[in-house]
């Protein structure tokens, strides 16, 4: 019902409704002209992108570089970073299923993380296998599998990215606190602010604050989550933290680079080359232009025109 009274008052909400029941396809710019508008309450300037959120959007649209699909990839893009910062910093891999039938649970430790490979927020953490819902379980895991992620925010390098399921070691703290997200907004392989997170399966009691290089909050935040009245102390690793997170993101126009430290260890977590799918809620507004500005389209927009000479000799 709400959806519904929702579309009576948006109606192009109805459009966007209808692509992902796959009823009808927009193109990729319609979608996210129509999405951006409903989402942040602005019209998409695709002409002259501005802030960091419609410099995505673009990229989303023109950066398509193919390795990124490898990149977003949970299993393959662990192979890519352990080339570069070492194996020690990857969380072990359990097993690879096509799928959910081919997980041997019998095998699995008693605690334990599962996810798609090509999918994002699919995560199951397993504290007590015991205590699994294998039913419930296995339609969370099969509808996953099904969905191709990248129809939601158009975010390219989904679009391709075979569907498995990995499972990882379960991951914890000896002093049985939380795990903190430490996520590297990068630009040009320079990191110039972190976001860091605690207990996001829980949007109601989650937590995120912005945060500089110095491990000060910045004047900017997200406004649909709650910041951390007390922030948690600085990583023993932050120094490194920032080096590995340079030598991840070199050669991309922006990537994020999430990280953790667990028991005074550095992990990899993921890359993200589209936060929040570009739609990120950034309060006050003008830094959402701010931000934008460390992305320069520039390079993007000659690789672009090189590739139009390159297709035109070619015919």
């Amino acid at each position: 019902m709400n959806i519904i009274l929702e579309m009576i008052r948006k109606p192009k909400l109805i459009l966007l409704v209808l692509d992902r029941l796959n009823i009808l396809r927009l193109s990729d710019k319609k979608y996210l002209e129509l999405f951006f508008e409903l989402k942040m309450k602005n019209k998409l300037n695709l002409n002259n992108p501005k802030t960091f959120n419609e410099k995505l959007q673009y990229m989303k649209l023109y950066n398509k570089n193919p390795k990124y699909t490898e990149l977003v990839d949970k299993y393959k893009v662990k192979e890519y970073v352990s080339e570069i910062i070492g194996k020690e910093h990857i969380i072990p891999t359990l097993g690879l299923y096509n799928s959910f039938e081919e997980i041997d649970f019998k095998k699995l430790p008693n605690q334990f993380v599962l996810k798609c490979t090509h999918d994002s927020g699919g995560v199951y953490i397993c504290k007590d296998k015991d205590k699994i819902q294998m039913r419930k379980l296995k339609k969370k895991i099969k509808e996953s599998l099904k969905r191709n992620f990248f129809y939601y925010g158009r975010e390219w390098p989904y679009k391709d990215v075979e569907p498995r399921i990995i499972a990882e070691k379960f991951m914890t703290n000896e002093d049985k606190s939380d795990l903190i997200d430490y996520k590297f907004f990068c630009f040009n392989g320079i990191p110039k602010f972190i976001y860091i997170s605690r207990g996001l399966e829980n949007h109601k009691t989650a937590n995120i604050d912005f945060l500089d290089m110095d491990y000060n909050k910045v004047e900017f935040y997200r406004n649909d989550y709650k910041r951390f009245d007390i922030l948690p102390p600085k990583p023993k690793n932050f120094e490194k933290m920032k080096k590995i997170s340079e030598e991840l993101s070199k050669g991309f126009p922006f990537l994020r680079v999430d990280l953790y430290e667990i028991n005074s260890d550095i992990y990899f977590s993921e890359l993200t080359f589209f936060p929040c799918s570009g739609f990120m809620p950034i309060t006050p507004n003008k830094w959402d232009y701010k931000i934008g500005e460390w992305i320069d389209l520039k390079k993007i927009n000659g690789e672009l025109n090189n590739d139009k000479k390159d297709k035109r000799k070619n015919k």
